[in-house]
């Protein structure tokens, strides 16, 4: 494809993750798992505003009244407009903390969790609803990524990075039923981290130490493929005005930064495709 990556924001984000537009704000969120930071970025005006969370902090959603949702070291809380913070649904399990997040059509949140020494089995993906309720999706999964849906909600692609796979599944509400192997990668070309679905049904994916983006058709056919100035590419999400701009994080953790200054950068790759509308957490 035509177009390469830009830079958006230069930063050293130890572990960049999670790029999500706030429609309602029309601004791009972002975090810093390991530096506990919650970032914004305008792309209209440049400015950038940075919260700092009390837990290393996994991903960052806006919410339909305002404020965020966030997946934390001890489960999930939220900031409301004042920046006030309280827990939404707290699970606390020693060694483990909050990973990759996404937000269902019907307005849940998806979270996934994972150990800090990245032991098999060790984390879960749970649906935790505007209310708190929380119903664990997904058991027995070690590094739980990327999720997103079909741009019908009938299909949900979702990655456990060690398996090498992007996998889909059929859901309907809390229940996850039929999963399958979409694509799964081929030595040397990194592991699968975050990823987002386009308005065509496409599923973006990026990879770990493979300094690359790419996005497979519905039925797992290799469409595009990106190569990135970094090598642990985290994550990626469609924003702008118009939606047609693919914003990716990146990681600095276990790089040299010599050789990869622009390692820990928010990057954007302009007019890459056409994104779906993702909504707010309902709560």
């Amino acid at each position: 494809m035509t177009g390469r990556p830009e830079v958006a924001v230069r930063a050293g984000a130890t572990l960049g993750e999670g790029p999500t537009w706030d429609a309602a704000r029309q601004r791009l969120i972002w975090v810093d798992i390991l530096s506990a930071r919650v970032h914004t970025f305008d792309p209209a005006d440049g400015r950038r505003t940075v919260l700092a969370t009390e837990q290393h902090v996994g991903a960052a959603k806006p919410r339909a009244g305002g404020g965020l949702v966030v997946n934390l070291r001890d489960g999930v809380g939220c900031y409301g407009p004042d920046g006030r913070f309280a827990w939404l649904h707290r699970a606390p399990l020693p060694g483990r903390r909050g990973n990759d997040a996404a937000v269902a059509p019907d307005g849940a949140l998806w979270v996934g969790t994972m150990r800090y020494d990245e032991g098999a089995g060790g984390g879960a993906l749970t649906r935790v609803a505007a209310d708190g309720s929380a119903v664990t999706v997904l058991k027995g999964v070690t590094i739980s990524n990327g999720v997103g849906w079909s741009p019908d909600g009938r299909l949900m692609y979702y990655v456990d990075t060690p398996t090498r796979r992007v996998d889909v599944l059929d859901v309907e509400g809390a229940t996850v039923t039929g999963r399958r192997t979409l694509v799964e990668l081929e030595p040397g070309a990194g592991m699968p981290d975050g990823l987002t679905v386009d308005a065509d049904g496409c599923v973006w994916v990026a990879l770990w130490d493979g300094g690359a983006v790419r996005r497979y058709t519905p039925g797992g056919v290799l469409d595009r493929a990106v190569e990135m100035p970094a090598s642990r590419i985290t994550s990626c999400a469609f924003g702008g005005a118009g939606l047609t701009d693919l914003y990716i994080t990146t990681a600095r953790t276990g790089t040299d930064p010599g050789a990869e200054p622009l390692a820990g950068s928010l990057l954007v790759l302009p007019e890459a495709g056409h994104g779906l509308a993702q909504p707010p957490f309902a709560g």
